[in-house]
């Protein structure tokens, strides 16, 4: 039988890698996003090309109550989730402090504290009687660190890794695994977002770098997803090669 996988912000970047990556090797998929066309498209893709079972579900991890309905609402078939994938996030601007807008902020918390630990807590909520699952969330190298006009950011980002700690924790018991990945500079949709539309912003943050991809990182997620049952890799940051951390970088 064909584990699951639930997916959130499926409809681009990590989260459509991912999507893909694990259709290859026979999962059956949950892909989930605000973007009903895009969802629509990707599962046409990922049945046609895998020959998997694809379930798109159109909501917005910022509203508990569409969360909670379109979990409870799954049929029983899909309720066996295996793997949860807690992508979705943003940044949103990159202003100091004081200037920073408050829209923004309230954008970044909502989605990437708030959604995230919804989604989380909801998908949990069916693998504790079957104590078995794993959780892999999101987080970013910006969870370790704070740079200059990260402010909110930086914080969700901490936020996200402190829960991940937390709900490693607290699904102990149910034999939950629990994994936050924290990617460094990657060329997805996530810089042409936080610079709202501006694309030569977006293009300077890779210059001179061979950045990740989002495929690399799905390769990642897949291979902590797939070890043996009794292993966890709890916490992982991974950068390309030229890049150390948040502020060391050998640009040629």
């Amino acid at each position: 039988m064909n584990k699951t996988v639930f997916i959130t912000g499926a409809t681009a970047g990590f989260g459509e890698a991912c999507a893909k990556k694990f259709a290859a090797n026979n999962y059956n998929v949950i892909i989930t996003g605000r973007r009903q066309d895009r969802l629509e498209q990707l599962a046409e893709v990922l049945t046609q090309t895998y020959s998997v079972a694809v379930l798109p579900l159109a909501f917005d991890v910022r509203n508990r109550e569409q969360v909670s309905a379109a979990v409870n609402s799954l049929p029983e078939a899909w309720k066996q989730i295996d793997v949860l994938i807690n992508n979705a996030g943003l940044a949103a601007g990159k202003d100091d402090f004081d200037q920073a807008s408050l829209d923004d902020w309230d954008t970044m918390v909502d989605t990437n504290i708030k959604g995230f630990a919804y989604v989380a807590q909801a998908v949990s909520r069916l693998m504790v009687p079957r104590k078995r699952g794993h959780i892999i969330n999101l987080g970013s190298v910006a969870a370790k660190q704070v740079y200059a006009q990260g402010n909110m950011y930086c914080a969700t980002k901490h936020a996200v890794d402190a829960l991940s700690q937390g709900m490693r924790i607290d699904l102990l018991p149910y034999h939950i695994k629990v994994t936050a990945i924290h990617p460094g500079a990657a060329n997805t949709e996530f810089s042409t977002v936080r610079f709202k539309g501006d694309r030569i912003a977006a293009d300077k943050v890779y210059e001179g770098l061979i950045p990740l991809i989002a495929e690399d990182i799905a390769e990642t997620i897949f291979y902590c997803a797939t070890l043996p049952e009794h292993v966890c890799i709890n916490d992982l940051v991974i950068t390309c090669t030229q890049q150390a951390d948040c502020f060391y970088y050998d640009r040629e």
